[in-house]
């Protein structure tokens, strides 16, 4: 055989090998790819529209397969999310997350949305105390209270009727019964707000109830700020801020006139002797 043709045929062979193996290699990535993402796992979902503090049965669950990494705090089995409280709304078809449920034994409604180490304290409320209806769950209420308070020197005794803010940046946790957000935006009275307050605060609510009159005053959630306010006396409604203020006088002191002499001295020259005479002026004969 010839040489040169016995060349091409060896090189023809090796380049099919390598065609070979590269096709190998990529059908090979693009199975084992297709194979990885058409691997799913099962996890609990809301079957339907949950509210906040529902307690969870059988018949809010559902299934739905999440094909990649799960997400943190998934439940794989409807047994351990079954008998607790949600904490937040979810959504129908929703994986259902442990930071989502109240802890296993805590129960549903309003006691299972609060956090560990907070209170919820119910203020008494008519339909102007709480804004005309619109103090709905998930808002942001400061809390001012009017009253008379004890004058300093003697507690029988008041100072007048003022007004202070005592509380800021508080939320709401439920309006009357609802512990839901108002999805229409319609207003409706309420007789009793629960706040979400600290244990300190809760003391100081408490016996605000008590002693004063409280207004609730809403706030854009996003202001976080805390004003720093002095409060303000019936007596300070009435000042006129922009009377100019008469300026005062300043006395100008008194101009002493210097009394006259009574007397005038003349010297007089007498060759070598020197004398004075003294004599009366006419205001001195007066």
């Amino acid at each position: 055989m010839n040489r040169r043709l016995l060349t091409i045929l060896l090189s023809a062979f090796v380049i099919a090998a390598i065609c070979a193996f590269l096709v190998y290699r990529v059908v090979g990535n693009s199975l084992a790819s297709a194979t990885h993402q058409s691997t799913t796992t099962k996890v609990v979902a809301a079957a339907t529209d949950i509210k906040l503090g529902t307690l969870l049965t059988a018949a809010n669950l559902t299934t739905v397969e999440i094909g990649g990494p799960l997400p943190k705090g998934a439940i794989l089995k409807p047994e351990q999310a079954v008998g607790r409280g949600v904490i937040a709304e979810m959504y129908q078809g929703e994986p259902i997350l442990e930071a989502r449920l109240a802890p296993v034994g805590s129960g549903g409604g309003l006691a299972a949305t609060i956090p560990e180490g907070m209170r919820a304290c119910a203020v008494k409320v008519d339909e102007v105390v709480g804004v005309a209806g619109f103090v709905t769950p998930g808002m942001r209420v400061d809390v001012l209270i009017s009253g008379n308070p004890p004058s300093e020197l003697n507690a029988s005794t008041t100072t007048g009727q003022k007004v202070k803010t005592l509380l800021q940046n508080i939320q709401v946790l439920s309006a009357g019964t609802d512990i839901q957000k108002d999805t229409e935006g319609k207003a409706k009275p309420v007789q009793v707000v629960n706040l979400l307050v600290t244990p300190d605060q809760a003391e100081i609510l408490s016996l605000a109830s008590s002693q004063t009159h409280i207004q609730l005053v809403l706030r854009n959630p996003l202001d976080t700020q805390i004003a720093k306010t002095d409060g303000t006396v019936v007596s300070n409604l009435f000042a006129d801020k922009n009377s100019v203020q008469p300026k005062a006088r300043v006395a100008s002191a008194p101009v002493v006139k210097k009394a006259a002499p009574s007397t005038f001295t003349i010297e007089v020259i007498n060759g070598s002797t020197k004398s004075d005479q003294k004599f009366a002026t006419p205001e001195g004969k007066q």
